[in-house]
């Protein structure tokens, strides 16, 4: 997910505790420089740092976010509990999307505090949206097959349009774009009232998005509707016979799997051979004796559980910046409040109060759904995204304690490499590549069935080595941070 895969990443971001009234006297697309005015108090110097310095936390939070998507990707099997829900509900896994838009929104909060040139500075936004949205469609949309799959190719009338890179520059471009036309940026905020100025009509922006997601996703009709299918769940074989299975809905508001507008949205543009043919809802109690893991279909499944269900849909997508506008203006508190201890306390009264937003929505009946991209969920990820910020930043900038997330502070630094050797398994599948006599004798299956006999399990020899794994791209990270070696789009 490397949202993360935000590159703007690699630009030096502004210090640690710059005064509330900062002069921003420079930016390109790599630098913000800034200097405090001279109204600016000059007794805090503890809070003061030297210009175009990296705020570490924002790296180890993208590296955490990279690290924990490989861990709940690779281990989902062996623990469901860690996988994505079902439906409804959040896990483990339902974070780490989240936590991707949040910290690319946060980032797009430093960078694009002061934009000399709008016109250019948009020309740049839709150039990295399309680059990545592009590198997505490349990594997700069914090219590479990856881990466990020895083949690549992909046939252009079924290939996959959206995935978690074309999600995230869909959730940039909308925040990008609303810092550097919908912010007046001439407005200096010394005051409650002047930040509620400068930032009122972006918020209102992102109010309207919020409110054309909620008014299709329990205002739009949704009528019968029909899809093909193989009667084996994973045959390869293209001579088996397809079926045409009937779904009925005629419904308004549903959340179901079957009957809600998100599904049938992707369904009316993308088209069923488009979308992702695995569906979170295959796990759920209606679908699989396993549940909440893969399994056999129960004998009185319901049809719909074969059909496809893309969980980066196009609604959800768009619900989906919203997190990023969330994340921005947690970048915003950065730029004008003073002290350590000003950050801290408003982005924790913030936090809470997403939650307890979450939790108020969820009591009233709008399930938690990360498939769905809830409003619920929304608060509840959006409140912990900002809990768990503002814990590593206490952690690394404001006590100095780099030593422990020294890894993941390299991953953070070159996320979008490490999120696409490692999580889109091309690294695994290029060295699954070399076998000895079978596919199956290869290194990666090896290692993990060494790990799996060492443990006496199977379950927690996987989870070691897959801690393993992720160690191994902390110290490639590492290697690549001390080579000067960055991948920028």
């Amino acid at each position: 997910m490397s949202s993360e895969v935000e590159e703007e990443e690699r630009r030096p971001l502004i210090g640690h505790d710059l005064g509330s009234s900062i002069l921003i006297v420079h930016q390109n697309e790599d630098t913000i420089s800034i200097c405090p005015l001279p109204q600016s108090n000059p007794t805090d110097t503890s809070s003061l740092s030297l210009p175009n310095q990296r705020l570490s936390s924002l790296d180890v939070f993208r590296g955490l976010t990279v690290a924990l998507m490989i861990l709940v990707d690779n281990v989902g099997r062996a623990f469901p509990s860690l996988n994505h829900s079902p439906w409804f509900g959040v896990t483990l896994a339902d974070f780490v999307m989240p936590f991707f838009l949040f910290v690319v929104g946060v980032s797009i909060g430093l960078v694009f505090k002061k934009v000399s040139s709008k016109p250019n500075a948009t020309k740049k936004v839709i150039s990295r949206t399309l680059k990545l949205f592009l590198l997505g469609l490349l990594l997700q949309g069914g090219y590479f097959h990856g881990h466990g799959k020895l083949t690549y190719g992909v046939d252009l009338s079924k290939i996959r349009w959206l995935g978690v890179l074309q999600r995230i520059s869909i959730g940039y471009f909308f925040a990008s774009i609303s810092e550097i036309w919908l912010v007046n940026h001439n407005i200096l905020v010394d005051s409650p009232a002047g930040f509620v100025r400068k930032y009122s009509i972006q918020w209102m922006f992102s109010i309207l998005l919020c409110s054309v997601y909620l008014c299709l996703l329990y205002g739009l009709y949704v009528p019968n509707w029909k899809f093909k299918h193989s009667n084996l769940l994973s045959s390869s074989d293209s001579s088996h016979l397809s079926i045409i299975q009937n779904v009925h809905c005629e419904v308004r508001g549903s959340l179901e799997p079957p009957c809600n507008v998100v599904g049938f949205i992707d369904r009316l543009i993308l088209g069923e051979d488009h979308m992702y043919q695995r569906p979170v809802y295959i796990r759920t109690k209606e679908c699989s004796v396993n549940s909440p893991d893969y399994g056999p279909l129960p004998p009185d499944s319901p049809g719909w559980c074969l059909a496809p269900f893309d969980p980066e849909g196009i609604l959800s997508s768009l619900m989906a910046a919203i997190t990023c506008f969330m994340g921005l203006q947690y970048g915003h508190i950065i730029v004008h409040l003073q002290g350590h201890k000003q950050r801290v306390l408003l982005w924790s009264v913030f936090s809470f109060s997403l939650l307890l937003i979450g939790y108020i929505l969820e009591i009233l009946g709008m399930p938690l759904s990360k498939a769905l991209y809830t409003l619920s969920y929304t608060c509840i990820t959006a409140g912990a995204s900002g809990l768990v910020l503002t814990a590593i930043y206490y952690i690394v900038d404001i006590e100095h304690l780099r030593k422990p997330t020294v890894l993941l502070q390299w991953m953070g630094m070159n996320a979008l490499v490490v999120y696409a050797l490692a999580a889109c398994d091309i690294f695994p599948a290029v060295i699954q590549g070399f076998y000895w006599h079978s596919p199956e004798n290869n290194l990666v299956d090896a290692s993990e069935a060494l790990m799996q006999i060492i443990f006496h399990s199977k379950r927690w020899g996987t989870l070691a080595f897959v801690i393993v794994e992720i160690l191994f791209w902390g110290l490639f990270a590492g290697f690549l941070h001390k080579k000067r070696i960055y991948i920028k789009l």
